[in-house]
């Protein structure tokens, strides 16, 4: 009998803000949260936690972190209480293995590219959460292959989320506009990444892709693209990909969101 395995996604997180808003993309998350499998537990690979090194959260009731400045008090008010799963958390040094895997006791817990998705897609915080980081010293292809190791986490029932932006220039956003015509750079790129999405092939082009000028445009840093890469390395052999989202807004942030089964 065929093993049934857990969808991943992909999901551009954009700004805080969108966890106290009503909008299209929370909207979407919600509806992924009612409509996907129930997972058994959720790993999520968030730009936020870019490091030294691969950590793993490994206590059982991680905190909730506002790491952003300058919002409204309401936001840094809001709590995610989801437990931690200790077992996820060796399952993936296992997984990884040989690649070390440092297991955090008490330094991090869910950031807001975690728990700002999961409080709109599962805002009964019943689903134990574990984040994994992003080591900021490897290459787009090791982070691809990385998220190859993971896939048996998807037979086990854990959802996996990349939690990113597949482009993401702060410094260049219209923060006055959000419906402004996205950057000839920012199409550009968005494209070249729906294109790689759609292949059969194994997206060797994307590993350099950020060397490109548009690349660079649309990653001055390149933590919030990398956990695209670690879904694409999810994909098994005839998985389709589905393209929930494809905004960009205020210019060059990219809104992005893709499922993968």
């Amino acid at each position: 009998m065929e093993t049934k395995i857990m969808p991943a996604l992909f999901i551009g997180h954009g700004s805080p803000m969108n966890v106290l808003e009503d909008n299209t993309y929370t909207r979407l998350w919600s509806k992924l949260g009612e409509t996907l499998p129930q997972p058994k537990a959720i790993l999520v690979i968030s730009a936020h936690w870019y490091t030294d090194g691969t950590y793993v959260t490994a206590m059982s009731q991680p905190k909730t972190i506002h790491d952003f400045y300058g919002f409204p008090p309401e936001l840094y008010a809001i709590e995610y209480p989801a437990r931690g799963s200790i077992g996820l958390a060796a399952l993936i040094e296992d997984l990884i293995d040989p690649i070390k895997l440092k297991l955090d006791m008490d330094q991090w817990g869910l950031d807001h590219g975690s728990w700002g998705i999961l409080e709109k897609m599962y805002p009964n915080a019943n689903i134990p959460v574990v984040q994994l980081s992003i080591d900021a010293r490897q290459s787009a292809q090791w982070h691809f292959e990385l998220g190859q190791k993971l896939v048996e986490l998807r037979k086990e029932g854990v959802l996996i989320i990349g939690s990113g932006n597949i482009v993401h220039n702060l410094r260049m956003m219209d923060w006055q506009n959000s419906d402004a015509t996205p950057y000839p750079w920012a199409l550009s790129f968005s494209e070249a990444i729906e294109s790689s999405l759609q292949s059969d092939k194994e997206p060797t082009d994307l590993f350099t892709i950020l060397s490109t000028e548009e690349g660079r445009l649309s990653h001055p840093t390149p933590d919030h693209f990398l956990p695209a890469l670690y879904l694409l390395g999810l994909k098994q052999e005839g998985e389709k990909v589905t393209l929930l989202n494809n905004n960009i807004v205020n210019k060059s942030l990219s809104m992005m969101t893709f499922q993968i089964g």
